[in-house]
């Protein structure tokens, strides 16, 4: 046994240590701050809430949320600052029945250990005269007394993470934690288009809202007209839940997800069980890289969803996956049937794809045709043959570089297969097959990189392009600015959200479809290979896929050789900038044992 005098290794934590190891849990960065605050301003009934973010050292530096809800009493005011004190339950039993945002009474306890924090409050209808004011600094009451005030609360954070240093080295830069607060913003305007939000950043306006019955109308405040165009309505009533709200037709598709917008019972979450299900009832709408534009809310039965699991309350668990999952995935397929899915005239055609949803319909393929007039004369041409025309045009401009011995063998084509391969005969009598996208991103990308050591490397465009962004991808698109410009692109801002482009690398070629540079930018923005390699990195690699000759556009017997000797030109033709492989071969050998000929 153990001697009575044995020192303790199991000791109780201060009360300090312990709330700012609660508050880690809460308060990740300045965005779990805006969300928090905005989530008590809405509980509180608010209608209009004001956000006023300011910067220093390159840090957000306070935070401030205005709202016109009901307000506290003074005693209320202190309370709110105790750890655990609520006002959205009473017992372990409304844990079932929760419609509130918070009820947890974490978050102004949490936010107040790590922060400076002035809280000023009047209670509507009161008749009071003045409000209440509260000083709290790193979870210590600092100050309590009388002020004039009007209804409605404001409560300014300072120096956030000022007592836990570790935390705030941990803080990225200004822009990405703006783009954090963007991607808050955007869900909580959306879940809640009844209330107006106004988002100021050094007293300039960054995003507005108004209130509206209409989630159409700030679906467009958020992110364009534009995108409201090519939205499909969906309104769909099951036994334990109903969907409603929008998803886009096949013709406008992301990268990312960042614009699958999920509500459930009012919570802005994010769900990779719906998510899914929404990607699956598109059917083979889209090509597997690609995801819709959607921006649904559920209501679900309480009961099914507990909202309990996680003290941000960003996560829910759901009862019923499985069919909560299949009826998204019906809402969405049936919405998609029960629309016109022919892309207008205007809209970028992807192809050619099947015009099945998550049915038996037969596939209908078709190939866009462009019509091409010379001397009153009129001909069909094939749209992708004269647009790799002017790509491989392109890419066969010399670099004024020594030509270096090739690694390839002299290669002959013999043919080509789906669109995507090419079939040829080396001078061995080897069988070799080349990816006609990945050769011509390799031809590409070392041209890009070539270029760059030149003075000349930008052409001007005749036409500049217009790109208009969300407050978001501004943010990061700004920090992009002087690496886009080392590659080629001159982009300048132009107004709120707004940027215009006035010249674009050389090697792009001359620029048809404006699409392809917005393209470009999307990529670049919403990249997710940022951890991996630096900007100048990216931005070759995007330019080089974005700008290579497609997989499913079918060349010419002539294009696809002189893609060939292209390739055989490259220093290193094995590969594309990703790693994928550019060719493989077959001996003679290895096809008669293949056909048991040995």
């Amino acid at each position: 046994m153990m001697s009575g005098n044995h020192t303790p290794v199991i000791r109780i934590l201060d009360q300090s240590t312990v709330d700012k190891i609660a508050a880690g849990e809460v308060v990740e960065r300045p965005a779990s701050v805006v969300k928090e605050l905005l989530e008590n301003a809405i509980d509180a009934g608010a209608r209009s809430i004001r956000i006023d973010l300011s910067a220093s050292d390159g840090k957000i530096a306070t935070i401030r949320i205005t709202d016109d809800g009901c307000g506290m009493s003074p005693q209320d005011a202190t309370l709110a600052f105790v750890p655990h004190a609520t006002s959205k339950i009473a017992g372990i039993k409304d844990l079932d029945t929760i419609r509130t945002l918070g009820f947890r009474g974490e978050a102004l306890a949490s936010i107040a250990a790590v922060s400076h924090v002035t809280l000023i409050t009047k209670p509507k209808g009161s008749g009071v005269v003045a409000g209440t004011k509260i000083v709290i600094a790193g979870g210590t009451l600092k100050e309590q007394a009388e002020i004039g005030a009007p209804e409605g609360t404001s409560i300014l954070v300072e120096d956030l993470f000022f007592n836990t240093p570790a935390r705030k080295k941990f803080l990225k830069s200004i822009n990405t934690e703006l783009a954090q607060i963007h991607t808050i913003m955007e869900g909580v305007c959306f879940s809640h288009p009844e209330c107006s939000f106004h988002l100021f950043y050094n007293n300039h306006e960054q995003m507005v809202t108004d209130r509206t019955t209409r989630p159409l109308d700030t679906i467009a405040r958020l992110f364009g007209a534009d995108t409201v165009k090519h939205l499909i309505p969906v309104d769909a009533v099951y036994p334990f839940m109903t969907i409603t709200g929008y998803i886009s037709q096949p013709s406008l598709t992301r990268k990312d997800t960042a614009r699958m917008l999920i509500i459930i019972n009012g919570r802005f979450i994010s769900s990779p069980i719906v998510n899914g299900a929404l990607k699956t009832g598109y059917g083979t709408l889209l090509p597997k890289d690609r995801s819709p534009v959607a921006f649904l809310s559920l209501q679900i039965d309480c009961g099914l969803v507990d909202v309990n699991v996680h003290p941000t309350k960003k996560i829910l668990r759901l009862s019923k996956e499985k069919e909560i999952a299949d009826a998204v995935r019906k809402a969405v397929s049936d919405a998609l049937l029960n629309h016109d899915l022919i892309p207008a005239a205007e809209a970028p055609v992807q192809a050619p794809v099947s015009l099945s949803v998550a049915t038996d319909i037969q596939p209908v393929y078709t190939y866009p045709l462009c019509e091409t007039a010379s001397s009153g004369v009129s001909e069909f041409t094939h749209a992708g043959t004269i647009d790799s025309d002017q790509r491989l045009r392109q890419t066969d401009l010399t670099t004024g570089l020594p030509a270096l011995p090739s690694r390839l063998p002299s290669i002959e084509v013999i043919g080509e297969f789906g669109g995507i391969y090419i079939l040829g005969r080396t001078d061995t009598d080897v069988l070799v097959i080349i990816d006609q996208h990945a050769a011509h991103e390799r031809i590409l990308y070392e041209q890009v990189l070539l270029r760059l050591k030149g003075e000349h490397h930008s052409q001007e465009l005749i036409w500049p392009v217009i790109l208009h962004r969300t407050p978001k991808d501004t943010s990061i698109l700004q920090e992009l600015i002087p690496a886009l410009t080392q590659e080629g692109f001159i982009l300048e801002d132009f107004g709120r959200d707004s940027f215009i482009v006035r010249a674009i690398p050389v090697v792009l070629g001359r620029m048809e479809n404006a699409g392809i540079i917005d393209e470009i930018i999307s990529d670049l923005v919403h990249d997710a290979s940022t951890t991996s390699v630096n900007n100048r990195e990216r931005i070759t690699r995007i330019i080089a896929c974005r700008g290579a000759i497609k997989a499913g556009t079918v060349c010419t017997k002539e294009q696809c050789q002189r893609i060939v000797n292209q390739l055989r030109l490259t220093q290193n033709p094995y590969t594309c900038p990703h790693g994928r492989p550019t060719i493989i071969r077959f001996s003679r050998a290895e096809l008669d044992t293949m056909f048991k000929r040995i």
